[in-house]
């Protein structure tokens, strides 16, 4: 069957379509059906069913008989290193560390907060969790203390699991500090602490705190142990508009099912190859697709501890492709941006061999129609834009080039995925017209894995997705329809401007800017203007060795934007900086940024990379007289 009769049967019997799904998972007892309402915000999935994540994750693949296939490859460039876990390893690995935290009363239910770099230890540590029961919480690697004691009094965990350091190109953060003080903030004191000592750096241990390594000595493994489909298998905090974080709970048995169906059918991949999401396991693409679904579907996944540029230049993911024979990738487009500043002719991947590499993903922001093309002339293989989110856990509009590859149009994520019936509203919740711009929405139910509530804040979760569009679940996101049936993602609601009455999107302006030659990266922010209510300002990083004045790119790029959108977007104002700020998952922060420019007090991120890009900012817009100046 095609993309249209899945999509049309998942819509029509989503009964009989999520049951057949859920054949590909190992249950301990098969959910009676697959949708219950249960008078909660939303519908819910296979919540009579009992299942573990750690058995199909791991141990059926070692009783299947492919224990010594790798599960794991750790590339590290910063430490000049790369190990391999084998299935059966891993199994092992992830048994005794479950009888640690057992052995010191954590058990079902209970919450672990996991902070840890990019190391094979950070997913034995999220299987470990999976296999008691315990619901884990994976915590950024360097986090904040502050924002770390947040999250620890909300989750409220019985064990923390933390590497003594994460290494960077430049530096090694020390993680022991940041945990001291964010326990000494929070309220709540967890019974168990567990330090694995890096070599690089070791903790300095504290009351209470032991040795990972030590703490496992003699201990036996244990086994897996079932829970309902509805228990949580993690919680996951993103950034929330009030500043405080929201925990996006995901539950057991549709997480499962959804990741299991995804690997098959929009990434094409087969068990025992290899594949790749550059990501890191602090966010919900590694939650999703470095932890999750390659190990479930047997395949093997690479932890990669690194960056896309600096570790050591830009030929780092071609050299890992290559090492690896990877067969499918996934990353942000905002990591190839960095790629091809550094290479804007895009001659660096001709030195390492492609040929096991199908096909390239992107997501977590929009790709722009530049990047994907100068993918596309590098490497010669078909680069596939989806979109989701931390709360859906898996593509929400993808081509699915397992199922049926659709033709590609640029700048789309292609068409809607079985489960999501996606519309495009107007403010009063009515469907616009195709091509027309509006409020993306998902009429409930969501498919299986997504999430049903925030932890312990439902009021929240209704408030923050169900209110503005009774019936639906509101993304957040703002973008079109075609007549096609495939979905353009414009940019964030908050992101569409309103310049003198109209409704712009900042995406389409940055969409333009991208095709300047000199132009390697670009955001577009709406600033406050007393008689147009709100412009256009630009920010363009360049192409490594340009040599034109920036004066003159600016000039062009407005030249550009009057061109292809008109006189109506107002766009006059551009500043080219050398970086733009972003969260440590590459997503610019846009919103922090035209705060700035309107001159309000901003209070840095928790989720940027680098807190000192924003003095970069201000200085840039002062030279346009906004902001501080």
């Amino acid at each position: 069957m095609g993309y249209r009769d899945e999509y049309d049967r998942a819509a029509t019997d989503p009964e009989g379509f999520w049951m057949d799904a859920a054949q590909a998972i190992d249950w301990d007892r098969m959910p009676s059906r697959a949708l219950f309402d249960r008078g909660g915000p939303v519908p819910e999935w296979y919540c009579d069913g009992l299942v573990n994540t750690c058995w199909n994750a791991v141990d059926r693949h070692v009783e299947a008989g492919h224990g010594d296939r790798f599960a794991i490859i750790h590339d590290s460039p910063v430490t000049e290193s790369v190990a391999r876990l084998t299935y059966v390893e891993l199994r092992d690995r992830v048994a005794v560390l479950a009888g640690t935290m057992t052995a010191r009363g954590v058990g079902t239910g209970d919450r672990v907060v996991i902070y840890m770099p990019m190391i094979p230890e950070a997913i034995v540590a999220m299987l470990a969790c999976a296999r008691i029961g315990a619901i884990h919480s994976v915590v950024f690697g360097g986090f904040a203390s502050p924002e770390l004691a947040i999250r620890i009094d909300d989750a409220k965990p019985k064990a923390v699991l933390a590497a003594s350091c994460g290494i960077e190109p430049s530096r090694v953060v020390e993680y022991g500090p940041l945990l001291a003080g964010a326990l000494n903030q929070a309220e709540h004191e967890p019974d168990c602490i567990l330090i694995l000592q890096r070599n690089r750096c070791h903790a300095e241990m504290q009351e209470g705190w032991e040795d990972w390594v030590a703490a496992q000595h003699g201990v036996a493994p244990v086994e897996c142990v079932p829970v309902q489909a509805d228990h949580p298998a993690y919680i996951l905090y993103t950034s929330g508009t009030t500043g405080a974080p929201k925990g996006v709970v995901r539950p057991t048995g549709g997480h499962l099912v959804a990741l299991e169906w995804t690997m098959t059918n929009v990434y094409g991949v087969a068990p025992g190859e290899v594949f790749w999401a550059a990501s890191d396991v602090g966010w919900v693409v590694g939650h999703s697709y470095i932890a999750y679904a390659p190990l479930i579907h047997g395949c093997t996944t690479i932890v990669f501890e690194g960056k896309p540029v600096g570790t050591p230049d830009a030929t780092t993911f071609w050299r890992v492709m290559a090492d690896h024979e990877v067969s499918v990738f996934f990353t942000a487009p905002t990591a190839f941006r960095a790629v091809k500043r550094e290479d804007p002719k895009g001659e660096l991947a001709s030195r390492f061999d492609l040929s096991a590499l199908r096909t390239i993903f992107l997501a977590g922001e929009r790709a722009d129609p530049d990047t994907v093309e100068w993918i596309e002339r590098t490497t010669g293989k078909p680069v596939i834009d989806h979109w989701w989110q931390t709360e859906t856990g898996f593509a929400i509009a993808a081509n699915p080039m397992g199922l049926e590859p659709l033709p590609v149009k640029s700048g789309s994520p292609s068409v809607p995925m079985p489960g999501y019936q996606v519309e495009v509203l107007d403010e009063g919740g009515t469907a616009v017209a195709p091509g027309a711009l509006g409020a993306i929405a998902i009429k409930l139910p969501l498919p299986p894995g997504t999430l049903p509530t925030l932890w312990n804040a439902e009021e929240r979760f209704r408030k923050s997705y169900l209110t503005t569009f009774p019936g639906y679940y509101e993304t957040g996101d703002a973008g079109m329809l075609d007549e096609d049936g495939y979905l353009w993602i414009m940019a964030r609601t908050d992101d569409v401007i309103n310049v003198a009455g109209h409704r712009l999107s900042t995406g389409g302006m940055e969409e333009v800017l991208s095709t300047h030659p000199d132009v390697a990266e670009c955001a577009v922010i709406g600033a406050a203007d007393p008689l147009k209510g709100q412009v256009p300002v630009g920010f363009l990083c360049l192409n490594a060795g340009a040599q034109r004045a920036e004066a003159d790119i600016v000039a062009d790029c407005v030249r550009l934007v009057r061109e292809r959108i008109g006189p109506v977007a107002a766009f006059h104002q551009a500043v080219c900086v050398p970086r733009l700020p972003k969260t440590r998952s590459g997503k610019i922060l846009r919103a922090t940024m035209a705060k700035i420019a309107d001159g309000e007090t901003v209070a840095t991120p928790a989720t940027i990379d680098d807190p000192a890009i924003l003095d970069e900012i201000r200085d840039a817009l002062a030279t346009l007289g906004r902001g501080r100046g």
